[in-house]
């Protein structure tokens, strides 16, 4: 079982086969899969405990429904991995909360009908067989809260959401890593065959293997090993609203196409949210500001396709409103970065996610194995150099928040 701490001079490890730095879903899953191929994992955390930056912050959820291949690839293995998490883990009484509530895309836009069809072909070319298109008919039929305007909509049952807190834990706990919190990485150590270790503000970790897995601050990550990563960190905004008896409980995620404006029920209540494509590219950061008139945008954009939110709206009061914020992390092609860099041997990527959470426990298997030799870095097709090869695949997945 992996061990959770704040090291002390004397419980500090001086070396290990591998340093994962970062401890987010994606930096945690990857520690799992690293310590299950057999090698000593040390994580280093900044922060007080895993799971507490980025990943909390999400809206928690997963889906299939991607046109891009590269990300249908990932996301397959990794709801496969949350959906078999007691196994995957050995954590037979270990709870994630998977609900497979569904995502709905949906539009009153004509225009974009034949868009939605396209995507769902191309969902069924990638494997994902089971995503549907639906018209405006079967909309009103199966979700009858939503506007009659709605023309278009593509569907998958099971997509849906889980307790990343619950996830992320059960990776440590299921793992044989050490998790080093209130660690902070300060910088790559490097010699003739490359990296050789990491330097944090407890002292250094001999190593021969780093991943950069810092989330929002993998950027600063790659500048200590001189490198200049394509990341850019970008704030998003979630709003919870408390229990109200208007929001259907059994609805999936639903997401408005025009106004990308989006809602899921979540205990009672709901988790509100818009991915504005004018949020400027900012700074890594551990504390974001919300802004205050951020609900009130939302709930009007939802107005629109989800007309019981008018209803909601009237109720609401001050108390009733939670708003957080975290980072999407995008890169030149809205995908991660996943792989071996060949400026610097043994230096590791698993960054530049608005996806994290879904993908997270098959990127972190994908580290692995590209660590181990499992698989060949030119059979990965999220490999850091694919810009400079010209093997860029850009993709039109919904919900990105990039146009």
């Amino acid at each position: 079982m992996g061990t959770v701490f704040v090291p002390t001079p004397e419980t500090f490890p001086k070396s290990a086969d591998a340093v994962v730095i970062g401890g987010g879903m994606v930096g945690v899953a990857t520690a799992f899969w690293l310590s299950r191929a057999g090698l000593d994992v040390v994580l280093v955390e900044m922060r007080d405990g895993l799971s507490t930056l980025t990943t909390p912050n999400s809206i928690e959820c997963f889906r299939a429904q991607f046109t891009e291949p590269a990300m249908a690839e990932l996301a397959r293995p990794s709801i496969e991995i949350l959906e078999n998490f007691n196994e995957v883990t050995g954590l037979p009484d270990h709870d994630i909360s998977l609900r497979h509530h569904g995502y709905l895309f949906v539009t009153d836009d004509p225009e974009m009908v034949g868009q939605l069809q396209q995507a769902v072909e191309t969902h069924h070319s990638l494997g994902v067989t089971d995503s549907e298109f639906l018209d405006g008919d079967e909309i009103q039929a199966r979700f009858p809260y939503i506007s009659p305007k709605a023309v278009a909509a593509t569907f998958r049952q099971n997509d849906g959401w889980f307790s990343t807190h619950e996830a992320t834990q059960g990776f440590a706990k299921g793992s044989s890593a050490r998790f080093l919190l209130q660690t902070k990485a300060t910088g790559i150590l490097q010699d003739a065959q490359g990296v050789s270790g990491v330097e944090s503000n407890r002292g250094t970790i001999a190593s021969r293997v780093v991943v950069n897995a810092a989330g929002p601050f993998a950027g600063v990550v790659g500048q200590m090993a001189g490198l200049d990563l394509p990341l850019e960190p970008v704030r998003r905004q979630k709003v919870f609203i408390a229990p109200k008896p208007q929001i259907p409980q059994n609805a999936p995620l639903n997401i408005d196409l025009v106004s990308e404006a989006y809602w899921r029920p979540e205990t009672g209540g709901a988790y509100i949210a818009w991915v504005d494509p004018d949020e400027p590219v900012g700074q890594p950061a551990e504390t974001l500001p919300t802004d205050w008139d951020f609900p009130a945008i939302v709930l009007e954009k939802l107005f629109r396709l989800f007309p019981f939110w008018e209803e909601v709206a009237e109720t609401l009061g001050k108390s009733d409103i939670q708003i957080s914020a975290g980072q999407y992390v995008y890169t030149p092609d809205d995908q991660p970065l996943i792989g071996p860099v060949p400026e610097l041997t043994g230096f590791f990527l698993n960054c530049g996610y608005w996806a994290g959470v879904m993908l997270g426990p098959g990127a972190g298997k994908r580290v692995a194995d590209l660590v181990t030799g499992v698989l060949a870095p030119e059979d990965n097709a999220l490999r850091p150099t694919r810009y400079a090869e010209g093997a860029v695949v850009k993709g039109d997945s919904f919900l990105r928040g990039r146009h």
